[in-house]
């Protein structure tokens, strides 16, 4: 093996997550992955902090995406409209990755460690939207309750994403998800 291994940190997620899914994520060790991907567990460990992070490790990639989208959005835009667009961007990005998107789901839906790490992420990044929003003037609650339910429809729209029969693109999902939402919580007139 060579001093340098090109990719080496996209080798050690493929050799994670197909560990991963053969053993399940408590069986999987940092040196089985290392040892997969044709690597040293120091390779691993320059690219990631422990065998958690190769399923979270985007997650700042995800908020700097998120929150770059909001702040970019025009001045005119509703905060929803803002978080839309943020979202709909990330869709795009994750869109290009839904193979490691349905892998990395499977093994977090089969461990309730990881799940509780979901919705740290998540959390994170609906404060991370409701600080962008802040800054763009929009006041507490809306600010918050922008975020929270711009998470809330990724989390939907992303669900129904990775889902095996899909054929529908992520930023449509997202689109969707928010329509539905909307409809939701319309006002009803009485007939």
């Amino acid at each position: 093996m060579g001093r340098w291994e090109p990719d080496s940190r996209g080798r050690l997620e493929e050799a994670a997550l197909a560990l991963y899914g053969e053993r399940g994520f408590e069986s999987t060790t940092v040196a089985g992955i290392a040892e997969r991907a044709g690597l040293t567990e120091r390779t691993f460990f320059r690219h990631f902090a422990d065998k958690r992070e190769v399923l979270f490790g985007g997650a700042g990639t995800l908020q700097e995406l998120l929150v770059g989208g909001v702040a970019s959005a025009p001045k005119s835009a509703a905060p929803m409209d803002a978080v839309l667009a943020a979202l709909e961007t990330a869709g795009a990005l994750l869109q290009e990755r839904r193979d490691y998107a349905q892998k990395r789901q499977a093994v977090i839906a089969a461990n309730t460690e990881l799940q509780e790490r979901e919705v740290i992420k998540l959390a994170s990044l609906a404060g991370a939207l409701a600080h962008a929003l802040r800054r763009r003037g929009v006041k507490d609650p809306a600010a918050t309750l922008t975020a929270e339910a711009g998470i809330a429809v990724f989390k939907v729209a992303f669900a129904r994403w990775v889902e095996a029969s899909n054929r529908r693109d992520l930023p449509r999902l997202v689109r969707e998800s928010l329509g539905e939402l909307q409809a939701a919580t319309a006002p009803r007139h009485p007939a």
